[in-house]
């Protein structure tokens, strides 16, 4: 069995001062009050740019516990903070909701300049990452996915978007950069999918460069790794999910009348997540993983998976993946417990990152959330610590 106590907050804290640790039970105190994390962001996007005090405000609290700066040079201290407890970085440019062509074309060369980041700090930056919703228009992807026909500019819109894609994906292959497909909406998944396979085929021929990204809180995952792996010859590569859209995915399943895509309740979530895991695990020769999970179970479930399967920890097709900000008694345990373990580091401007730090507030708002086990954490390592 491994050795690993994921209540250990010794370890799991050793990075921050008695002050750092204040300031985050503070924040995460502050998401039990509903109206918070309901109006909170709504008031800090209409005042951010008229009252310097809200952007202070928020810079101080939410982005500095979540995101490691406003730009890829901000996020240095960050990176050598984690490389210090053998845990890497994945610079995640998480700017959102823009939709013009000049930011698609920004996004991509800011994803592109975290590859050559990650490939100038190989043992800091394991993996680079982007969203696909970054680099292309929403109600396009849209159309694309339900096999809509499109016009003439709306072709040469999506020309855009397949030269943005592997534009980014040949950076990666060329460097020698693992880079993360994110998963978005089921409705525009198959399309995400297809271009991301068809990168595969082409650059993962030596080794798993380009990942896709499987959510497991959607029916039929193992399905679809089994059904991957029995029609490719090249290498495959993985990161492992829950979820992010449950909610939005069962709202629009019922208001378009077709059957959600997404499991019914947790257990079978966790069965469908588990069982991936198990079967890459088992396919480890052709399949490298990242298993991206705030689950304490999940995570002790795959180390257990490597030492029945005679496999080190130090496995290189093996990683596992939490938020900055959140869950650090996984990350740094399963670190020093010897386990290959990576930060997702989101960064950009404050204003630009709102939508991703009001999904943080929101997430660790709910009684199955975070907060509770993250302050109960905190708590224990102030008291421990006198």
């Amino acid at each position: 069995m491994p050795n690993l106590d994921f209540n250990n907050t010794e370890i799991a804290f050793a990075h921050k001062s008695n002050a750092e640790l204040k300031k985050a039970r503070l924040l995460f105190q502050s998401f039990s009050y509903p109206f918070i994390i309901k109006q909170g962001p709504k008031i800090a996007n209409l005042f951010i740019d008229i009252l310097p005090p809200v952007k202070s405000l928020i810079r101080h609290t939410l982005f500095a516990q979540f995101c490691g700066g406003e730009n890829i040079q901000d996020c240095q201290k960050t990176v050598q903070v984690l490389s210090k407890s053998n845990i890497g970085t994945i610079l995640d440019y998480s700017v959102e909701g823009e939709e013009s062509e000049k930011v698609f074309d920004d996004t991509m060369n800011e994803v592109i300049d975290t590859i050559a980041m990650a490939a100038k700090f190989r043992n800091e930056i394991p993996f680079s990452v982007f969203k696909t919703t970054g680099i292309a228009r929403m109600e396009l992807l849209t159309k694309v996915n339900a096999n809509e026909q499109l016009t003439d500019v709306e072709k040469e819109e999506f020309d855009r978007v397949k030269s943005r894609f592997e534009r980014i994906c040949e950076k990666a292959h060329q460097n020698k950069v693992r880079l993360f497909v994110d998963a978005e909406d089921s409705w525009i998944q198959d399309v995400i999918d297809d271009l991301t396979y068809q990168m595969m085929a082409k650059y993962n021929k030596e080794s798993a460069i380009i990942y896709n990204t499987i959510q497991c809180y959607r029916t039929g995952r193992v399905s679809h790794l089994q059904s991957i792996l029995s029609t490719t010859d090249y290498f495959l590569g993985f990161k492992l999910v829950r979820g992010a859209y449950m909610e939005k995915e069962r709202e629009r399943a019922l208001k378009m009348g077709y059957v959600s895509p997404v499991h019914a309740n947790k257990e079978n979530t966790d069965k469908e997540y588990n069982d991936a895991l198990k079967f890459c695990v088992e396919h480890i020769d052709r399949i490298s993983i990242c298993a991206g999970t705030h689950n304490e179970q999940s995570s002790l479930y795959l180390a257990n998976l490597l030492t029945e399967k005679g496999l080190s920890s130090q496995h290189p097709n093996v990683f596992f993946a939490q938020l900055l900000g959140m869950s650090d008694h996984i990350s740094y345990n399963l670190a020093k417990g010897g386990y290959r373990v990576a930060k997702y580091v989101p960064y950009g401007p404050v204003k630009a990152v709102l939508p991703y730090l009001s999904r943080r507030a929101q997430e660790n708002s709910s009684v199955k959330g975070q907060a509770s086990r993250e302050l109960n954490l905190i708590n224990i390592e102030l008291k421990r610590r006198g």
